[in-house]
Order: structure tokens, then C-alpha cells, then sequence
């Protein structure tokens, strides 16, 4: 088969890794940069050039779409689709797991618990800042990934400051819940093809309440208990990702999913766990096109 990633960084560990994976599956592999591809819809049909040679030989898509390029990177995934090129994951999955609303909006439709959340829409703070009670509240900005954009207000008025900075400079925000007992660590989990395939728990460095990888934080293995692993491959399914990250919080209440990721980094949990996710991926692929 002809497999290929769709992504900007061909050196990066991921794309890599994804590449290897597949050579040693002995398929034919390539990277896309989707910065060099042109779109185009010539008598009735669709057609992809990239460095001005047309796309038609692929059996498979792998995308890998940076959050700075989900409009181009989707819209690219989505046109491949229509020329009936199988995709691990579908350009609506990456824009909505992209949108954090829509994504909570998504989970809580299929009855996955999330942390208490609110839209950051009111024309005031008070009413949304009322609804926590006084209590820390983390702010996330709709699109930001890997802990970008993701602010913990300790108290009302760093909260209420933070709110109207973001509504002067009209950035769509999202409130939710401080899961304090999770004390800056969470789980990891991969899916490929509805069945968990990795997991690790990462501890943030220091008394950052973000316990993402390359920010400094740790990672250990971790076996899954059957309630957060169910919930894992719900989000999964409600998002309709075949291939995914999940992360999970450990909370008072039970598992709760904090983020799913369409385009996971490997690095870190190929390393803490030895496992080729990579490997699994190109098999999934090879099941579904059979």
C-alpha cells in the first residue's frame, strides 16, 4: 500500500517513528507537507498536488495536523477522503476535538464525565465566576494544545482580570473546575482502532498544574483500572477518532476526561512504555483496507 503522513515536521520523533513503523511492514511510505499541497476541483472531481505533481496513488492518510494548521490541515484530510483515500482520523474529528466547547459539548452528549465546565460567553465574569464559588478555576482558550493557553486562576480576582483580558482582546475561552487532588498529574492513553494500546501517568515538574511532557514533567507506566479504561474508549468512540490521546484525571468522582488529542505524540509514551504504537497504527490501517 501507499501510506502517507500528512504533516509538517518530517523530522519530528512522531512522523518518524509512524514512517519506520510502516517500511518495516514493508509498505511505501512518504510525508505530505500539507504547506505544498494545492486543492483543486477539476470536471466534478478532487485533486491534490503537491509540489505541483497530482496526488493518485495513495491507499491511506496518517494526519498529523499541528493546532496552527487545523483550517488547512482539516480541509486537506477532508479532500483526500473525497477521493476515497482512507484517513486513520477524519478532518470532522480533528476539528472537533480541535474546538475544546465542542469537544466537551460531544462528551457530554454520550454521557462521558468531564471537570465542570462553562462557556466563557457572558457579556460579565460575575455570573460565570458565580458558579464556581469562589473556588480556583482553570481558563482554557478554545484551540490551544500542549498547555498553551491554559491559565490556573488561584483566586476571584486573577480570574475575573484574566476573563476581561480575554474578552478585550475577544479570545474565546472556556471555564472549568480545579481538580485539585489530581495534584498535576494525569493519565495518557492511546487508541487505535477502539482498544487501548498505551497508558502512562505524567507528574508536572515543580507546582506546574500542567503535567505535559515537554514542559518538563515526569512519566511513569501505568495499568488502567476497567472504569478509566471504558471511559477512554467512550471518549474515543463519542469523538469518532480511530486513532487518539485521551487524558484522564483522577478525581474525587470518579475518571474524568480532561482533553483527547487527534494527533498524540508518541515520543514520550513510546519511550516510557516500550511499546510501538507506531506499529499498531500501520496495522490498523492494513486491517481496514483489507
Amino acid at each position: 500500500m501507499n501510506i502517507a503522513i500528512i504533516s509538517r515536521g518530517v523530522s519530528l520523533y512522531s512522523t518518524q517513528s509512524i514512517f519506520k513503523a510502516g517500511e518495516k511492514n514493508k509498505q511505501l511510505m512518504e510525508v505530505i507537507d500539507p504547506y505544498f499541497c494545492t486543492m483543486a476541483i477539476e470536471n466534478g472531481k478532487s485533486i491534490v498536488r503537491f509540489h505541483n505533481d497530482i496526488v493518485d496513488d495513495l491507499d491511506a492518510i496518517i494526519p498529523r495536523i499541528g493546532a496552527s494548521n487545523t483550517f488547512y490541515g482539516s480541509t486537506l484530510v477532508r479532500h483526500f477522503e473525497s477521493m476515497g483515500v482512507f484517513s486513520t482520523v477524519s478532518a470532522n474529528a480533528i476539528l472537533q476535538t480541535r474546538d475544546k466547547w465542542i469537544c466537551s459539548q460531544l462528551l457530554s452528549k454520550a454521557g462521558v464525565p468531564i471537570p465542570k465546565t462553562v462557556l466563557g460567553y457572558s457579556p460579565e465574569a460575575e455570573p460565570l465566576l458565580s458558579m464556581f464559588k469562589n473556588q480556583p478555576v482553570i481558563i482554557k482558550i478554545l484551540e490551544g494544545t500542549h498547555g498553551n493557553g491554559v491559565i490556573l486562576a488561584e483566586t476571584y480576582v486573577s480570574a475575573l482580570s484574566t476573563i476581561e483580558t480575554l474578552k478585550t482582546a475577544d479570545v474565546k475561552f472556556l471555564l472549568q473546575e480545579y481538580i485539585s487532588e489530581s495534584k498535576g498529574t494525569d493519565i495518557r492513553v492511546i487508541i487505535v482502532d477502539g482498544e487501548v494500546v498505551a497508558a502512562m501517568k505524567r507528574q508536572s515538574k515543580d507546582n506546574d498544574f500542567r503535567s505535559n511532557l515537554h514542559r518538563g514533567g515526569s512519566s511513569t507506566t501505568i495499568k488502567l483500572t476497567s472504569e478509566e479504561e471504558n471511559i477512554a474508549l467512550k471518549a474515543a468512540k463519542a469523538m469518532q477518532l480511530g486513532v487518539c490521546g485521551v487524558d484522564l484525571l483522577q478525581s474525587k468522582k470518579g475518571p474524568l476526561v480532561l482533553e483527547i488529542n487527534s494527533s498524540p505524540g508518541l515520543e514520550g509514551i513510546e519511550t516510557t512504555t516500550g511499546i510501538d504504537i507506531s506499529k499498531k497504527i500501520i496495522s490498523y490501517i492494513e486491517r481496514n483496507k483489507k
